[in-house]
């Protein structure tokens, strides 16, 4: 199998930190072969101060997974790097979106099994007139663009304790209301149980799906959202013969009983999916993309400016991205989550 790609992401945060500490681990954890895409100069400068045990070799992808036992192995994309950690500056934007254009290039071309992305700050790539909301858009973007068919990319967070998917994801909490309808519900549902299938091989996917309104509504004494869009959304679900609950209400959803019953919940909104996931599994979360004709797999946590360079980051939630990635593209196990194990 090839090696995965792993992106630069933003050169100033703490993502070449979290690279250097999960490649010193990789024999002790097992970890698939990968290369990064990003500026070698710049990272063996990075790497000399804060992990000074790590050599960088530049490869060509073909090349990488020999080159992965005795060094970093790095793909020179030939953009400059000026960022200092914790200052991006105007070579961080062009720096991160090269290496996601190479890495989306790459799986496609048959040279990376997969993508994982290092973390990337929003609002520095704004400013350099980058037109999509976020990564997720822009990967989406990315395939059709190699592939000509349009996708609808799909957001999960994936841990061992719990899968869940946010419906409407960086929007005012006062607009999802105005976003949310059953049509989005729709798809979003069957391309979760269809990528549970496809690349988590769990045959029989159960799906739960979270009332908007506290209770779900309480049968409409708390809002008639639970009735008039999440209710018939999940009857059009289980008519396409989708094992699927719902709409349930959310503040019971979470604890452990509830999730043996299921393999992954849909959530209304950002915060109602991102907090229970990130109290179970802060540490060791992973940000799957689904939908995607390709395996992609992120860090859950941001740049953490304020730490990077330090050598303080922790690498956990990178080496459970890595590790997930290469599994989901090889396909050759179950992925169930660790209570079916």
């Amino acid at each position: 199998m090839p090696p995965l790609a792993l992106t630069l992401g933003e050169p100033a945060g703490i993502g070449p930190d979290i690279t250097f500490a999960a490649w010193r681990n990789r024999a002790e954890l097992g970890l698939p072969p990968f290369y990064l895409l990003g500026d070698p100069r710049y990272l063996a400068h990075r790497a000399e101060r804060i992990a000074p045990g790590v050599p960088i070799k530049v490869v060509e992808p073909a090349e990488a997974a020999a080159a992965f036992r005795n060094a970093l192995p790095v793909v020179d994309l030939g953009i400059e790097v000026t960022a200092q950690p914790g200052r991006p500056d105007r070579s961080s934007a062009p720096a991160a979106i090269a290496a996601i254009r190479r890495a989306v290039a790459d799986v496609q071309a048959g040279a990376a099994c997969a993508v994982v992305t290092n973390p990337v700050a929003k609002n520095v790539l704004y400013r350099s007139g980058f037109a999509e909301p976020g990564h997720t858009e822009y990967l989406a973007k990315l395939a059709e663009e190699h592939t000509g068919v349009a996708v609808h990319p799909v957001m999960m967070l994936w841990s061992p304790e719990l899968a869940v998917v946010p419906v409407t994801i960086h929007l005012p909490l006062k607009d999802v209301v105005g976003r949310l309808t059953a049509d989005l519900i729709v798809e979003t549902g069957r391309i979760v149980a269809h990528d549970l299938r496809r690349r988590f091989a769990i045959a029989q996917p159960r799906l739960v799906v979270a009332g908007l309104n506290p209770h779900a509504g309480e049968e409409g004494a708390l809002g008639e959202e639970d009735i008039s869009i999440v209710a018939p959304a999940v009857a059009r679900l289980r008519a396409d013969g989708i094992d699927v609950r719902g709409p349930l209400p959310a503040d019971t959803l979470f604890h452990a009983a509830a999730r043996a019953n299921y393999d992954a919940a849909l959530a209304m909104y950002h915060d109602q999916a991102l907090i229970p996931i990130k109290t179970l599994a802060f540490d060791h979360a992973v940000n799957v993309t689904l939908g995607l004709p390709f395996v992609r797999t992120s860090p859950d946590h941001g740049t953490a400016f304020d730490i990077a360079g330090t050598g303080r980051a922790d690498p956990q939630s990178l080496i459970a991205a890595l590790i997930l990635a290469a599994r989901l593209a090889a396909q050759t196990e179950p992925l169930a989550l660790a209570r079916h194990a």
